[in-house]
């Protein structure tokens, strides 16, 4: 697949104002810092599409962004950092469980996990709940570039394992390179 356009649609910060139609999502998640934004850009070809920062936890909202005119890509608030009190966070919590479990035209999920780390336990529950909401996912082994590519195999079977999820589910991603990028592109395309 092309990517020829992709432009910011809108943010959300209440339930209520969750996007319901019928066009198609995919939506990305994972711990602050993991590379989401940066993930995201490289994805459709843009540098500033998502807004990235050296501060963790700065997407505090649902983010929409709307490829190709056919489909849309959403940026979930990461998790696992907070500069802000737990009402905040719980707020965010909230909303993005909303969103995952409510959302008519979800197709997949993307789970971000730095390859150079073990997941948390944040990211097995993102996990668990996606497993017991029956909600498709695949896991995206960010940040490749910064190990061997002779490593990249293994530190996805290490994230595999660790998350108790099949070896085809975890993909390496660099944001840097583009390394694993058409592998996505092609996932998405064979979903729409």
């Amino acid at each position: 697949m092309k990517i020829v356009s992709a432009k910011y649609l809108t943010s959300v910060v209440k339930e209520e104002n969750i996007l319901k139609d019928e066009v198609v999502e995919f939506a990305f998640v994972g711990r602050s810092n993991v590379g989401k934004s940066s993930l995201i850009n490289s994805l459709c070809g843009q540098k500033n599409l998502a807004k990235t920062s050296s501060t963790p936890g700065l997407t505090k909202m649902i983010n929409y962004f709307v490829v190709n005119d056919k489909f849309r890509i959403v940026d979930l608030p990461g998790y696992g950092y907070a500069k802000t009190g737990h009402k905040h966070i719980a707020n965010w919590a909230g909303l993005m469980e909303k969103y995952l479990t409510l959302s008519q035209s979800l197709k997949t999920v993307f789970v971000l996990v730095d390859c150079r780390h073990e997941p948390s336990e944040l990211d097995k529950m993102m996990i668990e709940f996606l497993n017991v909401y029956q909600i498709p996912y695949m896991v995206v082994a960010t940040k490749v570039d910064k190990i061997a590519k002779s490593k990249i195999p293994q530190a996805c079977n290490m994230i595999a394992k660790t998350l108790g999820v099949r070896k085809e589910l975890v993909q390496g991603y660099s944001s840097e390179s583009g390394f694993g990028r058409e592998k996505i592109l092609e996932y998405i395309e064979n979903l729409i």
